[in-house]
């Protein structure tokens, strides 16, 4: 995280001080670097589990689940920072203050302007990322929670083209994001005043005793005192608004499908992946560590959310026609899914998600590192009618698309299969058979969206004026790890989810 976070810091010193033209050449190599060199040293102390504790005074948790996820989001950050590189002038606006078709707009073009500040942006969204699944405590995490957030709100208006589409999308999710932070806030003040501390492991001693300790007069003296556990349900409720909020769980997934929409490709890229791994963490250290001794009163909760969540995903997602969309909802239909290993509630729930999440993230940057390359006068095609016969006019990259679909679709051999096929079995052994039931009936029912873009691809005629295909280093680059973590992770899949395994069995509770 310093590492991360310094890399960020020089990198505002650059946009402070760098002439314009040499911007670029440094931010790029910069983040680049920063974000290397943070996986290298993530790896370097995981090896290590003498180097498990909890840091910063008691408020970051040092253990396997957050190696495991910084390593997963570190390795998505990198794909999309390939991404956000690749013909950044193209993907993002030359000059955001300039209102769309105004003849500011246009001289900022012709001038060949550009906005280098997205790096330094980009490392402060990692950044946050990084630390909101390792927070030990629910302050630090809400801090993390902003730091991840923040940037994410300006990165998203910044898209080249449609404009309005862009500045809508990043109003939009600024204003539910603040509604949900402050979801979690009013969460956090109901938890401190039921225990007593924001500490993770504190709360969850108050709630195994039934008792805090507050002091009883101004000399400081303290003697135990029934814990209001009226403080404790609406402090659990709100607290996990604001977290299933960022993992885009229904009835809190309105956000996703218009900020994925509107927002450029590659942020969506970084957003679909490594703020779904953040906050997922996120959620499972709350759940986990805090909030274990009473998973009997808030699995009834998850059952419900997941079961709306991964049916609406999946029913929605059918009537879409613009591809960013559909992958919008099809990450809703996601997020069910990874409550359902979450509801395991298990050591087995917590590897399972893990492996999913770092199957998953690869897959999602793929795709849309595809979306990005598809494209005519207009930028990204992104209708679905667009992309009618690309299955004849670029053979290859229609096939790694649909390979990205069946993945997502969960067929065998993909690393899909084994994600769903993890979490399903966690689900099971942990007393939630209607669970998978409703997961399985959700999975067939996406795999008829999925296969309706693969059919438009491969058996529609191409239209005279259709899209071409741009190929750009960096994002050939992201495509190609893509496809290999995905066909990997679906033939070979056993040595991460050993890794996954091992990670969740060092969860640090304190």
């Amino acid at each position: 995280m310093l590492i991360v976070f310094g890399t960020a810091i020089v990198g505002v010193l650059v946009e402070a001080f760098a002439s314009r033209e040499w911007r670029s050449p440094i931010q790029v190599p910069l983040a680049f670097a920063g974000l290397g060199a943070a996986f290298v040293w993530t790896v370097i102390m995981a090896v290590n589990e003498k180097t498990f504790h909890v840091a910063a005074e008691g408020a970051i948790a040092v253990d396997g689940p957050t190696f495991f996820l910084q390593g997963t989001i570190l390795v998505l950050s990198l794909l999309s920072l390939l991404l956000i590189a690749d013909r950044h002038k193209d993907n993002f606006a030359a000059q955001a203050a300039a209102m769309p078709g105004t003849e500011a707009e246009a001289e900022s073009l012709t001038a060949g302007g550009a906005h280098t500040e997205i790096y330094p942006l980009s490392l402060f969204a990692v950044g946050g990322m990084l630390m909101f699944p390792a927070a030990n405590d629910l302050l630090t995490m809400f801090v993390a929670l902003e730091v991840m957030s923040l940037p994410l709100y300006l990165l998203c208006g910044l898209a080249r083209r449609r404009r309005l589409l862009s500045q809508e999308a990043a109003l939009k999710y600024f204003l539910l994001g603040s509604f949900s932070s402050a979801f979690f806030l009013f969460g956090v003040a109901m938890l401190y005043g039921y225990a007593g501390s924001v500490r993770l492991g504190d709360i969850a001693k108050v709630i195994q005793t039934g008792m805090t300790v507050v002091p009883t007069d101004v000399a400081g003296k303290v003697q135990p005192q029934d814990a209001n556990e009226v403080l404790l349900y609406v402090g659990v409720a709100l607290l996990a608004v604001g977290l299933l909020f960022k993992i885009g769980a229904v009835p809190f997934h309105s956000w996703k499908p218009d900020v994925y929409q509107g927002a450029p490709t590659p942020v969506t890229a970084l957003m679909a992946s490594g703020t779904l791994v953040a906050a997922v963490g996120a959620l499972m250290r709350v759940f986990y560590v805090a909030l274990e001794q009473m998973r009997w009163d808030w699995r009834p909760m998850m059952w419900a959310v997941a079961i709306i969540t991964m049916l609406v995903g999946a029913v929605v997602a059918i009537t879409q026609t613009d591809i960013k969309r559909l992958l919008a909802y099809s990450s809703v239909a996601h997020a069910g899914f990874l409550l359902t290993g979450i509801i395991a509630t298990s050591e087995a729930g917590l590897s399972a998600v893990l492996f999913y999440l770092a199957a998953y993230g690869a897959t999602t940057v793929g795709a849309f590192a595809v979306i990005t390359m598809v494209r005519d006068s207009g930028g990204e095609a992104g209708h679905l009618s667009r992309w009618a016969g690309l299955g004849k006019r670029s053979p290859m990259v229609a096939g790694i698309f649909a390979f990205f679909l069946l993945a997502f679709a969960g067929i065998p051999l993909t690393s899909g299969f084994t994600g769903k096929f993890a979490v399903f079995k966690a689900a099971l052994e942990g007393g939630a058979a209607p669970l998978v039931v409703v997961g399985v009936i959700s999975s067939a029912i996406a795999a008829f969206f999925y296969v309706r873009v693969i059919v438009v691809m491969f058996f529609s005629e191409p239209e005279p004026d259709g899209p071409t295909v741009v190929v750009a280093p960096g994002t050939a680059a992201a495509v190609a790890l893509g496809l290999t973590a995905t066909v990997i992770l679906g033939v070979l899949p056993q040595p991460l989810l050993d890794l996954a395994g091992q990670a969740a069995g060092q969860l640090f509770v304190r």
